[in-house]
């Protein structure tokens, strides 16, 4: 604790970690690049630098507090070093804004016109690096990079992965994976928290929308949707709404106006794979074999696993994703229609991760050259289609999912969380086991954004441990741990994004990334559970039709071979 002097006014500071902390919350929108709260202090963009009233330039973000400082936050001094970094860094960007999935909300473009930056005194130097199309879910254009290295922070202390680095020196300094190879070569997961975190147009999600207007204006093919979890509490976001605020009907709605022929409900699959997963899970406990048993809902965490942890394969559940089983229903479903009609069904899916199009694309999900999944939009390609066609997001009226396929349980929503694959399966095994409080306590348990969460149960004079961890490098540690022999598991969920699939690579990417818009966000999915009358996954009528009829006798095909 003690008492700092900010632009000649007294600011007391208490926990702060650093001085650009005690600055914003005394009310000054400091400008940075290269911070984040959540990632190690790199201190690279120096756009935070103060002035001491000894004359000293120092960055905000690597200083601590000091009780009697004297700074000022706005002297000409630094008002020019902060001008002559942005002329510096535009002089070294392709300034090609208006073609930049980034425009309008760039952090470089916003501080430029900040600054009042009409001109630049120095000579733009383009060196055209080669963009990379090569990965299904993210494009890298190194000649929009500011070196800032948010990415490689995030892929290596979040996550764990580490497929980008600094490359070269000095004024040759490039951020890209080793040896020259393209992200679909790399080690990459296609988790996109990389892109979350790049403040300019360099990481950006690779754009399918015109694959989805060219099926849109074709008469020949029928469009259907599926919408995950996590979608319905972030997309408003993008309209000025608050993260959590659930915008489910409005979706469905607008889905519709585009020309979506039917738009179902990924909650739905969710449940079906509780069913599946949970199956798959007591079978495994009493045979006593191939446990810990992995959820294998998250994409971006398979991968992973396969390449760092391939002996854990049998370990992975066999169930494919909620999305695919989705997909392997639909088209079961829609196969005779669509030879009595004439047409093609077009599956989509509009998901919160940017890995889910990279898992759509496995040849695995290709049959007879037909995918699963057509195409996966993330939230962030819906909010531009809806931006594009010119939709009044607060005008236009709800609309209810279409039926059968349109009813999920509770259990299905929470997907969209951390904590919330586990709960669901836990809410099967314990039905009528425990008594309503007590199962409470077990559920909360898991929830939360503890990095690991542990808990165990008593099931049928069984302990049965679990545990729920998100964040690669989380999950890489704790497997560590399991192989040391410290720590051992009959169940693990694994989310590659910090907070599960509301925080996922697809998602809206708030001004600042904090643990309020990730709890905002889970607060809205468990708000919805509150409100549906279906809790658990077997419960819900239509996932037994779905086995009684199209899926009958072809369960096999919800899992993996």
């Amino acid at each position: 604790m003690g008492t700092m002097i900010i632009d000649g006014k007294k600011i007391a500071y208490t926990n702060q970690k650093n001085i650009l902390s005690v600055i914003r919350d005394s009310g000054i929108d400091l400008p940075t690049f290269c911070y984040h709260s959540e990632l190690s202090i790199y201190g690279a963009c120096r756009m935070c630098s103060v002035e001491t009233s000894k004359g000293e330039i120092i960055a905000s973000c690597s200083e601590k507090p000091k009780d009697g400082l004297e700074i000022y936050t706005n002297s000409p001094r630094i008002r020019n070093y902060r001008k002559m970094i942005l002329e510096l860094l535009l002089a070294n960007h392709d300034k090609d804004c208006t073609s930049c999935d980034r425009t309008g909300r760039c952090q470089l473009q916003k501080l430029a016109k900040r600054y009042g930056l009409n001109r630049n005194r120095f000579t733009q130097i383009n060196k055209n690096y080669e963009v990379d199309y090569s990965s299904h879910s993210i494009v890298r254009n190194p000649n929009k990079c500011i070196k800032c290295g948010d990415c490689v922070m995030v892929c290596e202390e979040i996550q764990g992965v580490g497929a980008l680095g600094f490359v070269h020196r000095g004024s040759d300094v490039t951020i890209r994976p080793a040896f020259n190879k393209t992200l679909a070569q790399s080690n990459c997961v296609n988790c996109g928290q990389c892109r979350i975190v790049c403040p300019t147009g360099a990481i950006s999600i690779k754009n399918e929308t015109q694959k989805v207007w060219d099926a849109l204006y074709d008469k020949n093919i029928r469009v259907i949707a599926q919408i995950a979890p996590a979608v319905r509490v972030a997309l408003g976001e993008e309209f000025g709404k608050n993260p959590g605020e659930v915008t489910t009907g409005k979706i469905v709605a607008i889905l519709k106006k585009l020309g979506v022929e039917e738009v179902f409900d990924t909650s739905l699959s969710a449940d079906i794979t509780v069913i599946e997963e949970s199956n798959e899970f007591v079978e495994r406990l009493s045979k006593n074999e191939n446990l810990p048993l992995f959820t294998s809902c998250c994409p971006a965490w398979v991968k992973f696993a396969e390449d760092k942890y391939p002996e854990l394969s049998g370990n992975i559940s066999s169930c494919k994703s909620p999305q695919q089983m989705f997909g392997t229903v639909l088209r079961e479903a829609y196969s005779q229609k669509d030879m009595e009609d004439g047409k093609d069904t077009f599956i989509l899916s509009i998901m919160p991760c940017t890995a889910k199009k990279a898992e759509a694309a496995r040849p695995e999900y290709t049959h007879d050259d037909v995918r699963e999944v057509d195409v996966v939009l993330t939230t962030q390609e819906l909010a531009i289609m809806i931006k594009e066609i010119g939709i009044k997001f607060d005008d236009i009226e709800e609309e209810a999912m279409d039926m059968p396929f349109g009813t999920g349980s509770g259990a299905g929503i929470i997907f969209g969380t951390t904590g919330g694959v586990t709960e669901a399966v836990l809410r099967r095994v314990l039905k009528n086991k425990y008594g309503k409080d007590d199962c409470e306590i077990i559920y909360n348990s898991v929830r939360g954004l503890e990095s690991v969460k542990e808990t165990s149960v008593s099931v049928d004079g069984r302990e049965i441990k679990l545990a729920v961890v998100h964040g690669l490098k989380n999950a890489d540690n704790l497997i560590r741990q399991i192989k040391k022999g410290e720590k051992s598991y009959d169940l693990i969920e694994v989310m590659a994004c910090t907070g599960g699939c509301i925080a996922g690579g697809g998602q809206p990417v708030p001004k600042v990334i904090t643990r309020e818009t990730r709890m905002l966000r889970a607060g809205g999915l468990y708000k919805i559970d509150k409100t549906i009358q279906i809790k658990n996954s077997d419960d819900n009528y239509v996932v037994n039709k779905i086995y009684e009829g199209v899926m009958k006798n072809k369960r096999h095909m919800l899992h993996n071979h």
